[in-house]
């Protein structure tokens, strides 16, 4: 297990940028795959981004260029940095993790964060 805490959230105009932070406990950060998902108001929980313990990347197809995930282990962190944000990009994003091989569906990852609001303004 391990906790996870997000931060960066805020309110950005329309074309703005973001760095999400999600910041994991424990010492065995290296071995999980993390991934970041959104649930904007009334809608499910959806992919944004997952990365591996490897650092192999994947996102959801309509966010590709615009955000970017990263890690460092060192620090045992995991970013989302989001460009030319658009007002269909408000939700909360929260910061997941599980063990070994990544997946993109949100059932597979049974460690979560609290999330962080991101409001974009048109």
């Amino acid at each position: 297990q391990v906790q996870l805490v997000e931060s960066g959230g805020g309110l950005v105009q329309a074309g703005g940028s973001l760095r999400l932070s999600c910041a994991a406990s424990g010492r065995t950060f290296s071995s999980y795959s993390m991934g970041w998902f959104r649930q904007g108001p009334g809608k499910e929980r959806e992919l944004v981004a997952v990365i591996s313990y490897g650092g192999t990347t994947y996102y959801a197809d309509s966010l590709k260029g615009r955000f970017t995930i990263s890690r460092d282990n060192a620090k045992n962190t995991v970013y989302l940095q989001m460009n030319s944000l658009k007002p269909e990009d408000t939700a909360v994003y929260y910061c997941g993790a599980r063990r070994g091989l990544f997946g993109a569906s949100s059932s597979l990852y049974d460690n979560w964060g609290q999330g962080t609001q991101v409001t974009v303004s048109s």
